[in-house]
Protein backbone atom coordinates (compact mmCIF):
# COMPACT_ATOMS: atom_id res chain seq x y z
CA UNK A 1 0.00 0.00 0.00
CA UNK A 2 2.99 2.17 0.79
CA UNK A 3 4.50 2.15 -3.19
CA UNK A 4 0.81 3.38 -4.13
CA UNK A 5 1.01 6.38 -2.14
CA UNK A 6 4.28 7.06 -3.13
CA UNK A 7 3.34 7.23 -6.97
CA UNK A 8 1.30 10.99 -8.02
CA UNK A 9 -1.36 10.94 -9.89
CA UNK A 10 -0.65 12.04 -13.53
CA UNK A 11 -3.70 13.99 -14.33
CA UNK A 12 -5.75 15.74 -12.05
CA UNK A 13 -8.52 14.63 -13.87
CA UNK A 14 -8.46 11.24 -12.47
CA UNK A 15 -10.59 10.89 -8.90
CA UNK A 16 -8.95 10.04 -5.95
CA UNK A 17 -10.97 6.75 -6.47
CA UNK A 18 -9.62 5.72 -9.79
CA UNK A 19 -6.29 6.37 -9.18
CA UNK A 20 -6.77 3.87 -6.13
CA UNK A 21 -8.08 1.17 -7.38
CA UNK A 22 -5.56 1.31 -10.52
CA UNK A 23 -3.45 -1.49 -10.08
CA UNK A 24 -0.12 -0.89 -9.47
CA UNK A 25 1.86 -2.28 -12.57
CA UNK A 26 -0.33 0.71 -14.67
CA UNK A 27 0.45 3.48 -12.12
CA UNK A 28 4.32 2.75 -12.89
CA UNK A 29 3.92 2.47 -16.30
CA UNK A 30 2.27 5.75 -16.40
CA UNK A 31 5.04 7.33 -14.19
CA UNK A 32 7.26 6.33 -16.85
CA UNK A 33 5.64 7.50 -19.57
CA UNK A 34 5.44 10.47 -17.63
CA UNK A 35 9.37 10.74 -17.32
CA UNK A 36 9.91 9.85 -20.88
CA UNK A 37 7.56 12.81 -22.06
CA UNK A 38 9.46 15.52 -19.48
CA UNK A 39 12.64 14.15 -20.32
CA UNK A 40 11.84 14.52 -24.53
CA UNK A 41 10.19 17.86 -23.74
CA UNK A 42 13.59 19.35 -22.11
CA UNK A 43 15.42 17.76 -25.27
CA UNK A 44 12.85 19.56 -27.59
CA UNK A 45 13.21 23.19 -25.92
CA UNK A 46 17.23 22.32 -25.68
CA UNK A 47 16.93 21.62 -29.54
CA UNK A 48 14.81 25.02 -29.79
CA UNK A 49 17.27 26.86 -28.12
CA UNK A 50 20.44 25.61 -30.18
CA UNK A 51 18.66 26.27 -33.18
CA UNK A 52 17.65 29.93 -32.06
CA UNK A 53 21.32 30.72 -31.42
CA UNK A 54 22.37 28.91 -34.62
CA UNK A 55 19.96 30.79 -36.61
CA UNK A 56 21.06 34.09 -34.73
CA UNK A 57 24.80 33.40 -35.97
CA UNK A 58 24.07 32.89 -39.28
CA UNK A 59 22.17 35.74 -39.39
CA UNK A 60 25.22 37.86 -38.17
CA UNK A 61 27.32 36.26 -40.53
CA UNK A 62 24.59 36.87 -43.49
CA UNK A 63 24.67 40.42 -42.40
CA UNK A 64 28.32 40.62 -42.28
CA UNK A 65 29.18 38.98 -45.63
CA UNK A 66 26.66 41.81 -46.92
CA UNK A 67 28.31 44.91 -45.68
CA UNK A 68 30.68 46.59 -47.25
CA UNK A 69 33.67 47.94 -44.85
CA UNK A 70 34.31 51.45 -45.17
CA UNK A 71 37.27 52.55 -46.13
CA UNK A 72 39.59 54.17 -43.82
CA UNK A 73 41.09 57.79 -44.27
CA UNK A 74 44.60 56.18 -45.49
CA UNK A 75 42.51 54.36 -48.40
CA UNK A 76 40.73 57.31 -49.15
CA UNK A 77 43.33 59.41 -49.37
CA UNK A 78 45.48 57.27 -51.49
CA UNK A 79 42.23 57.05 -53.97
CA UNK A 80 41.69 60.46 -53.56
CA UNK A 81 44.98 60.98 -55.19
CA UNK A 82 44.69 58.40 -58.01
CA UNK A 83 41.50 59.89 -58.66
CA UNK A 84 42.62 63.51 -59.28
CA UNK A 85 45.77 62.19 -61.27
CA UNK A 86 43.37 59.64 -63.67
CA UNK A 87 41.04 62.91 -63.97
CA UNK A 88 43.74 64.93 -65.12
CA UNK A 89 44.84 62.22 -67.56
CA UNK A 90 41.86 61.41 -68.82
CA UNK A 91 41.15 64.66 -69.92
CA UNK A 92 43.25 64.87 -72.39
CA UNK A 93 43.16 61.67 -73.73
CA UNK A 94 40.74 61.24 -76.46
CA UNK A 95 38.70 57.61 -76.28
CA UNK A 96 38.49 55.38 -78.72
CA UNK A 97 36.46 52.82 -79.76
CA UNK A 98 36.38 49.42 -82.72
CA UNK A 99 33.48 50.53 -85.44
CA UNK A 100 30.46 48.15 -85.08
CA UNK A 101 31.14 45.67 -88.30
CA UNK A 102 28.42 47.25 -89.98
CA UNK A 103 30.95 50.03 -90.79
CA UNK A 104 33.71 48.17 -91.96
CA UNK A 105 32.68 48.68 -95.68
CA UNK A 106 35.96 49.74 -97.36
CA UNK A 107 37.78 50.29 -94.65
CA UNK A 108 37.22 47.09 -93.27
CA UNK A 109 37.92 46.53 -89.07
CA UNK A 110 38.94 49.97 -88.03
CA UNK A 111 39.08 52.16 -84.97
CA UNK A 112 37.24 55.36 -84.64
CA UNK A 113 36.69 58.13 -81.94
CA UNK A 114 33.67 59.05 -79.57
CA UNK A 115 34.44 62.24 -79.68
CA UNK A 116 34.75 62.38 -75.79
CA UNK A 117 37.64 62.09 -73.37
CA UNK A 118 38.51 59.83 -70.88
CA UNK A 119 37.33 61.84 -68.38
CA UNK A 120 34.03 61.45 -67.24
CA UNK A 121 34.99 57.35 -67.19
CA UNK A 122 38.30 59.05 -64.74
CA UNK A 123 35.44 60.59 -62.21
CA UNK A 124 33.08 57.79 -61.80
CA UNK A 125 35.76 54.93 -61.79
CA UNK A 126 37.20 56.27 -58.36
CA UNK A 127 33.71 56.29 -57.49
CA UNK A 128 32.78 52.82 -57.80
CA UNK A 129 36.46 51.29 -56.70
CA UNK A 130 37.26 53.87 -54.18
CA UNK A 131 34.30 54.83 -52.62
CA UNK A 132 32.05 58.18 -52.01
CA UNK A 133 34.70 59.76 -50.16
CA UNK A 134 37.98 59.22 -52.33
CA UNK A 135 35.48 60.39 -55.35
CA UNK A 136 34.40 63.27 -53.82
CA UNK A 137 38.03 64.89 -52.95
CA UNK A 138 39.60 64.12 -55.76
CA UNK A 139 37.06 65.84 -57.90
CA UNK A 140 36.82 69.07 -55.69
CA UNK A 141 40.33 69.20 -55.64
CA UNK A 142 40.54 68.72 -59.48
CA UNK A 143 38.12 71.58 -59.54
CA UNK A 144 39.69 73.77 -56.91
CA UNK A 145 42.95 73.55 -58.82
CA UNK A 146 41.56 74.48 -62.30
CA UNK A 147 40.08 77.25 -60.50
CA UNK A 148 43.78 78.25 -58.98
CA UNK A 149 45.26 78.39 -62.34
CA UNK A 150 46.69 75.21 -62.72
CA UNK A 151 45.67 74.55 -66.65
CA UNK A 152 43.68 70.99 -66.34
CA UNK A 153 40.63 72.00 -68.06
CA UNK A 154 40.38 70.93 -71.35
CA UNK A 155 40.20 75.03 -72.16
CA UNK A 156 43.10 76.00 -69.61
CA UNK A 157 42.25 77.35 -66.30
CA UNK A 158 41.46 80.17 -63.86
CA UNK A 159 39.21 81.64 -62.22
CA UNK A 160 37.35 82.63 -65.24
CA UNK A 161 36.48 79.53 -66.10
CA UNK A 162 33.51 79.68 -64.05
CA UNK A 163 31.91 81.51 -67.28
CA UNK A 164 32.69 78.90 -69.38
CA UNK A 165 29.30 76.92 -70.62
CA UNK A 166 30.67 73.52 -69.42
CA UNK A 167 31.83 74.62 -65.96
CA UNK A 168 28.67 73.31 -64.57
CA UNK A 169 29.79 69.97 -65.74
CA UNK A 170 32.52 70.37 -63.93
CA UNK A 171 31.11 70.96 -60.81
CA UNK A 172 28.82 68.18 -61.34
CA UNK A 173 31.15 65.98 -61.22
CA UNK A 174 31.96 66.56 -57.50
CA UNK A 175 28.46 65.78 -56.82
CA UNK A 176 28.19 62.91 -59.43
CA UNK A 177 30.56 61.02 -58.19
CA UNK A 178 29.28 61.30 -54.89
CA UNK A 179 26.51 59.76 -55.66
CA UNK A 180 28.32 57.10 -57.63
CA UNK A 181 30.82 56.09 -54.83
CA UNK A 182 27.29 56.11 -52.33
CA UNK A 183 25.59 53.42 -54.47
CA UNK A 184 28.71 51.42 -55.59
CA UNK A 185 29.14 50.55 -51.75
CA UNK A 186 25.58 49.62 -50.68
CA UNK A 187 26.28 46.02 -51.21
CA UNK A 188 29.18 43.64 -51.90
CA UNK A 189 30.12 44.03 -55.44
CA UNK A 190 27.91 43.14 -58.63
CA UNK A 191 27.82 44.09 -62.11
CA UNK A 192 24.09 45.73 -62.80
CA UNK A 193 24.97 47.59 -59.29
CA UNK A 194 28.29 49.44 -60.53
CA UNK A 195 26.25 50.01 -63.95
CA UNK A 196 23.16 51.76 -62.03
CA UNK A 197 25.46 53.48 -60.13
CA UNK A 198 27.67 54.60 -62.99
CA UNK A 199 24.45 55.68 -64.96
CA UNK A 200 23.13 58.04 -61.98
CA UNK A 201 26.12 59.20 -61.55
CA UNK A 202 26.55 60.06 -65.22
CA UNK A 203 22.42 61.46 -64.81
CA UNK A 204 23.43 63.54 -61.49
CA UNK A 205 26.31 65.29 -63.82
CA UNK A 206 24.42 66.43 -66.93
CA UNK A 207 21.93 67.32 -64.32
CA UNK A 208 23.73 69.79 -62.88
CA UNK A 209 25.51 71.23 -66.07
CA UNK A 210 22.41 71.93 -67.58
CA UNK A 211 21.11 73.68 -64.79
CA UNK A 212 24.35 75.54 -64.74
CA UNK A 213 23.90 76.70 -68.68
CA UNK A 214 20.31 77.97 -67.67
CA UNK A 215 22.22 79.92 -65.39
CA UNK A 216 24.61 81.62 -67.79
CA UNK A 217 22.16 81.46 -70.00
CA UNK A 218 18.95 83.71 -68.52
CA UNK A 219 21.38 85.98 -66.04
CA UNK A 220 22.41 88.50 -68.09
CA UNK A 221 25.98 89.56 -68.46
CA UNK A 222 27.47 86.28 -67.14
CA UNK A 223 27.92 85.05 -70.74
CA UNK A 224 26.97 87.15 -73.89
CA UNK A 225 27.80 83.92 -76.37
CA UNK A 226 24.93 81.86 -74.83
CA UNK A 227 21.66 82.14 -76.96
CA UNK A 228 19.64 79.45 -76.79
CA UNK A 229 19.47 76.83 -73.80
CA UNK A 230 18.02 73.99 -75.68
CA UNK A 231 21.13 74.33 -78.56
CA UNK A 232 23.74 74.08 -75.74
CA UNK A 233 22.02 71.45 -73.91
CA UNK A 234 22.79 69.19 -77.27
CA UNK A 235 25.73 70.71 -77.74
CA UNK A 236 27.46 69.74 -73.95
CA UNK A 237 24.83 67.14 -72.94
CA UNK A 238 23.16 65.26 -76.05
CA UNK A 239 25.72 64.85 -78.19
CA UNK A 240 28.67 63.09 -76.08
CA UNK A 241 26.26 61.33 -74.25
CA UNK A 242 26.58 58.28 -76.27
CA UNK A 243 30.20 58.36 -76.01
CA UNK A 244 30.37 59.09 -72.52
CA UNK A 245 28.17 56.03 -71.82
CA UNK A 246 30.03 53.33 -73.87
CA UNK A 247 33.10 54.72 -71.91
CA UNK A 248 30.97 53.98 -68.70
CA UNK A 249 30.08 50.57 -69.75
CA UNK A 250 34.09 50.06 -69.96
CA UNK A 251 34.74 51.41 -66.79
CA UNK A 252 32.14 49.63 -65.07
CA UNK A 253 33.70 46.24 -66.48
CA UNK A 254 36.91 47.44 -65.05
CA UNK A 255 35.51 48.51 -61.61
CA UNK A 256 34.20 45.11 -61.87
CA UNK A 257 37.31 43.29 -61.98
CA UNK A 258 39.20 45.70 -59.58
CA UNK A 259 36.94 45.46 -56.69
CA UNK A 260 36.84 41.60 -57.00
CA UNK A 261 40.30 41.37 -56.61
CA UNK A 262 40.02 43.79 -53.57
CA UNK A 263 37.16 41.30 -52.19
CA UNK A 264 34.70 43.86 -52.08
Amino acid sequence: MSNRHQLSKPDADITNYEWEVTPPSVKIVLQQLEQFLQQKQQTLERVKAENNWLREQLDLRIDRQAKVPKPQLPEVILWATIGLILTIGGTFIPAYTIALPWQWGEQGMHIETLRVSYQIGAVLLIGCVGGSGAAFLSQLAYVVLGLTGVPIFDRGGGWEYILEPNFGYLVGFILGAWVCGILAFTSKVKLRLLAGSSLIGLLTIHFIGIIYLAVLTYIPGLNNELNSLGQNIITYSFNPLGGQLAVVCAICLIAYLMRKMMFS
